[in-house]
């Protein structure tokens, strides 16, 4: 699908058609990526979409464990030689 930019103020912009905007789900609010010299457009609802349901079976599950725990409750140099209380 071909389309023109149009100017919008001092910024330019593109009309998505209504079919493709209901075909996709595009909400009111949008997410701009842009990858490999491409805009990829998308709603911003689905950004994390499930994630709340995805942290309780981890939880469940006892896999939301820090996997580097050691190493970011231990001290680091900079705590042992340069923090003072």
């Amino acid at each position: 699908m071909k389309t023109k930019l149009v100017r919008i103020g001092n910024s330019q912009g593109i009309r998505i058609p209504k079919p493709v905007i209901e075909e996709i789900g595009l909400s009111e609010e949008i997410e701009m990526i842009l990858k490999d010299n491409q805009i990829i457009l998308r709603s911003a609802d689905q950004t994390r979409k499930g994630w709340d349901s995805a942290f309780e079976r981890m939880a469940e599950e006892q896999d939301d464990q820090l996997i580097d725990k050691e190493e970011v409750e231990a001290p680091s140099k900079w705590d042992e030689t340069e923090w003072t209380w």
